[in-house]
């Protein structure tokens, strides 16, 4: 397990940390990290082709150096086959509590997140912050692309629409975008879609079919996809655990 720091992402491909992680990885069950520590993992060759996260801040930095990686900016872990990579410090717990629940099955894993006063799981993503927050471009043209996505959500935005709000190309707006957020535009996009739509869900009785034409999903079974990819949950699901909360 490869934790990060302030520091882990400028660490060069043939420094002596990087060096160890590629000799003791030959040995391992598994190899994960929590927060920054991916880079460390992708500088070692260790995520080429590999789904893979971190956090929020650097995700789009993660993927714009290592472009063998396919940097998924909105989970709290991610496993793919024997490599597991976390987010923030925080979702380290998360990531420990997954690897226990593999190895030692999920009663375990639920007993030791009492003792820790937190959730077994938590719900949805990486996201603890807004969306546009996370993403965090550098660039004055990408954020004014989703700010305008963000005031027209209920219409159709193909990515020409961005790129025109941009005042770049479509596909000078795709390369910049994916480079500096980690995702692409249709992928934020939808993110900015189910933000607006959950509190929607959890706080009102507003059928789901018509959520999802205010927030630009255009039908249900489409926003229904969105938040399982998003959240890990439909809707209806989401909806329920909210009515048990009051």
């Amino acid at each position: 397990m490869v934790v990060g720091g302030l520091s882990a992402h400028q660490l060069l491909p043939e420094s002596d940390p990087i060096a160890l992680v590629r000799k003791l990885s030959r040995s391992a069950r598994r190899v994960t990290s929590v927060c920054t520590g991916a880079f460390l993992l992708a500088s070692a060759g260790l995520l080429d082709g590999h789904r893979a996260t971190t956090h929020w801040r650097y995700a789009g930095l993660l993927q714009s150096r290592f472009p063998k990686v396919r940097v998924d900016a909105d989970r709290i872990f991610v496993q793919d086959a024997d490599v597991w990579t976390s987010a923030g410090v925080t979702a380290g717990i998360d990531l420990a509590l997954a690897l226990i629940e593999e190895d030692c099955g999920s009663e375990l894993a639920k007993t030791i997140a009492r003792d820790l006063v937190v959730h077994h799981r938590r719900l949805g993503g990486q996201s603890q912050f807004s969306t546009l927050l996370e993403l965090e471009p550098r660039s004055s043209r990408v954020r004014q692309a989703l700010s305008f996505a963000r005031d027209h959500l209920h219409e159709s935005l193909p990515v020409e629409r961005l790129a025109a709000a941009a005042c770049i190309s479509s596909r000078q707006f795709g390369r910049i975008f994916l480079n500096e957020t980690g995702e692409t535009p249709a992928r934020a996009i939808e993110r900015l879609r189910t933000e607006a739509a959950r509190p929607r869900v959890e706080d009102s009785s507003e059928p789901l079919e018509s959520i999802a034409r205010r927030v630009g999903f255009g039908d249900e079974e489409r926003m229904r996809r969105s938040f399982v990819r998003v959240y890990g949950h439909t809707p209806q699901t989401l909806r329920r655990f909210a009515c048990r909360a009051v």
